[in-house]
């Protein structure tokens, strides 16, 4: 018997310490450590990583393709919110395809400006290729919205083997305020490349990305309303339109005012969460879910530096976890990329693309390849297209 309490005081000591080591090395964890704000450290990393040289950062060797170009028509047209996904054979990409508010620039200079965006009248497009370099001619995805409405594209969900496009309608300008609903359209043919309204997948609601699987088997998202606050998703099994709906983070009144919320499964099937901060702090937050995202901690704000931009990542195939981003708080240049073991800490840094303003990336990866698509000024969708060995590469160079 005094054996087996020495053994259980052990065990006790033991959890003690190892809290306590956590602590001391300020080390996330999705239970011990929560509060923690490392995000953040490696080789190539200052401590204040609002100090990181992004210009000297090692540059990852892609290929580059253009899907569409409306530049010509001089901020007159936007391109962003761009989602890639490869299905059947192909890779179908999606994006918002908008009527642009000129600034008052030269013809040139408005190239490399950002137009106004998210005016009524906005679209949905999309095109597929097989290789991701080679793209075919946009078509409209969604049709024309009623009038005074605008669309917003949000990504691409394989569900019980097919395909849906998930979109947004808004009212007047921008997605906060009335007429704000999640859509649902189906491939009705590839062949034919024709879609079909699925239905309203959810009122007073715009998601960030496409529903991921939890290990419950439950689908999970995340959904913004009307004001701005973030809720989570939990459900599409019954129906793709039968959610649990879970308030998380009220966008006024708080330390963090949280946009585009984007969440991974950690190695031990916890949940982490990372969000853009609109109140400018320069820096991602985080919160972890161990109960399937059914309760959240209180997010923190991390040591991983934002521009105020959304951001994409996803677990490899290898295990290893990366995040794309715009990591440079003054600006949305460059494109970065993170890579992480463990999906808590990123140990390294890599240069995508820049000298020049860009945004909105979504990453995803298929047969060894990693593709990036991104906007270019909200005027351009293009695609990053490397193989997952050039991220072996990064790593071997920042460390």
């Amino acid at each position: 018997m005094k054996s087996a309490y020495r053994i259980i005081g052990l065990l006790i000591y033991g959890g003690i310490f190892n809290l306590a080591l956590c602590q001391n090395m300020d080390f996330p964890d999705p239970v011990q450590n929560p509060e923690s704000g490392l995000m953040l450290k490696g080789g190539n990393i200052p401590e204040n990583t609002h100090d990181i040289d992004f210009a000297a950062l090692p540059e990852i060797e892609s290929e580059h393709a253009v899907v569409n170009d409306v530049r010509y028509a001089w901020g007159r047209k936007v391109h962003q919110h761009n989602y890639l996904i490869h299905y059947k054979g192909l890779y179908w990409a999606m994006w918002s395809d908008g009527v642009g508010d000129p600034r008052d620039y030269s013809a040139m200079e408005h190239r490399g400006k950002v137009p106004g965006h998210d005016l009524p009248g906005q679209l949905v497009s999309f095109s597929t290729s097989k290789d991701g370099l080679h793209w075919s001619e946009p078509r409209s995805l969604a049709g024309a919205p009623k009038d005074g409405h605008g669309w917003i594209a949000r990504g691409f969900w394989i569900r019980d083997g097919k395909l849906l496009a998930l979109v947004t309608q808004y009212y007047g300008k921008g997605y906060r305020g009335k007429g704000l609903q999640l859509h649902a359209f189906e491939l009705e043919s590839k062949r034919k490349r024709k879609w079909k309204h699925k239905g309203l997948l959810m009122d007073n609601a715009m998601n960030n990305f496409s529903p991921k699987q939890l290990p419950s088997g439950e689908w999970m998202m995340t959904r913004r309303d009307s004001t701005a606050n973030v809720h989570i998703l939990i459900g599409g099994v019954s129906g793709f339109d039968k959610w649990e709906d879970i308030p998380l983070i009220g966008y006024k009144g708080s330390e963090l005012a949280a946009e585009e919320p984007y969440w991974l499964i950690l190695p031990d099937g916890n949940l982490v969460a990372f969000f853009r901060d609109n109140n400018r702090s320069g820096y991602l937050y985080r919160a972890f879910s161990s109960d399937n995202g059914r309760t959240w901690s209180a997010p923190v704000k991390t040591n991983f530096p934002d521009a105020r931009s959304k951001f994409s990542g996803l677990r490899l195939k290898d295990g290893r976890y990366i995040l794309v981003s715009n990591s440079n708080p003054e600006k949305r240049d460059p494109l970065t990329l993170a890579v992480s073991n463990d999906g808590l800490v990123f140990h390294t840094l890599g240069y995508l693309v820049g000298d020049r303003h860009i945004d909105y990336p979504h990453v995803m990866e298929h047969k060894g390849e990693i593709l990036v698509a991104f906007a270019g000024a909200k005027q351009t969708v293009e695609v990053l297209k490397f193989p997952v060995s050039a991220i072996d590469q990064l790593v071997k160079t920042s460390n």
